[in-house]
């Protein structure tokens, strides 16, 4: 009798532990126990894991992954789009995070991994992002991350003089050009930050733009990183734009842009930037800038 009931109380406390987490594709991924062997597939991703304090969960990421710097030494698996899947069957995982359009995912499932995608692409994903997977790695209060993002935009926002409103701005996230249109996450902290974007959220998130759509669009300043600035100045028009004739360039170090064009934690920083470029770029006096 005694050896059933401790049995029953055994299989009690299994079932109290279970748990389901519903994904970005509505796909249920149920967990007997919190994962402790996690792959990402996505910096976001990665770096979201790492500030609910679970950094040490991750035995693999995707080749982009590089922060924090801890990072770099966990195994790299290739890419979000083209990982290889031997490698991560070989690291054993309790669950592999990455983003809904992976080709990854059903191959993953029929090996009998689970899988959770995520889309994050708006500031409302971000916040759901990060809560999802809070869920999956039972973090308590995940939600204090998006807070302190959210707080920190706003103090971004505050931080800018009231004459750099209604900027005019073209933020380039790649080479293309591919730009951040207002419905991006990108895009919702300029708007955040008071100014105008010149890509409609119409074209997408991260719209692949016809380059004489900036020529007309002839905005105040250009937000770009190192790896993409590159050349600039030498596309057909772009010299005679009001941004590039009077230096209003603001040229993030690749460190920088990548706190920049990754929809995690480090979109607080991001915000930071953003507002020290207007504050710094567009209220200076017009200068002589070198060909970029």
């Amino acid at each position: 009798m005694k050896a059933w009931f401790f049995a029953g109380l055994i299989c009690l406390a299994s079932a109290v532990q279970a748990y389901d987490v519903v994904d970005d594709r509505g796909v249920s991924v149920s967990f007997a126990q919190p994962p402790q062997r996690v792959v990402s597939l996505l910096p976001s991703l990665a770096e979201t894991v790492c500030e609910l304090g679970a950094c040490v969960r991750l035995v693999g990421v995707d080749r982009y992954t590089d922060y924090p710097a801890s990072l770099q030494k966990v195994p790299k698996v290739g890419g979000g789009l083209d990982p290889n899947i031997e490698a991560i069957v070989a690291l054993r995982p309790d669950v592999v995070l990455l983003i809904t359009s992976s080709r990854a995912s059903d191959r993953l499932r029929a090996l009998g991994i689970k899988v959770v995608a995520l889309e994050p692409k708006t500031h409302a994903d971000v916040q759901r992002v990060v809560l999802k997977i809070g869920e999956v790695l039972a973090v308590a209060d995940a939600a204090k991350i998006w807070r302190a993002i959210d707080v920190a935009v706003a103090a971004a926002a505050e931080s800018i003089p009231a004459s750099v409103k209604g900027t005019r701005v073209y933020f380039e996230v790649s080479q293309g050009p591919y730009a951040a249109s207002e419905s991006s996450f990108i895009g919702e902290t300029l708007t955040r930050l008071g100014v105008k974007n010149i890509v409609p959220g119409k074209l997408g998130p991260f719209p692949k733009l016809n380059p004489e759509f900036i020529v007309r669009a002839d905005p105040d300043l250009i937000m770009v990183s190192e790896r993409s600035a590159t050349g600039m100045a030498q596309r057909p028009g772009w010299q005679g734009m009001r941004a590039l004739r009077e230096n209003r360039v603001c040229i993030f170090a690749n460190h920088d842009a990548d706190s920049l064009v990754r929809p995690g934690p480090r979109m607080a920083e991001g915000a930071r930037l953003m507002a020290q470029c207007l504050t710094d770029q567009v209220r200076k006096t017009p200068t002589a800038r070198p060909p970029l």
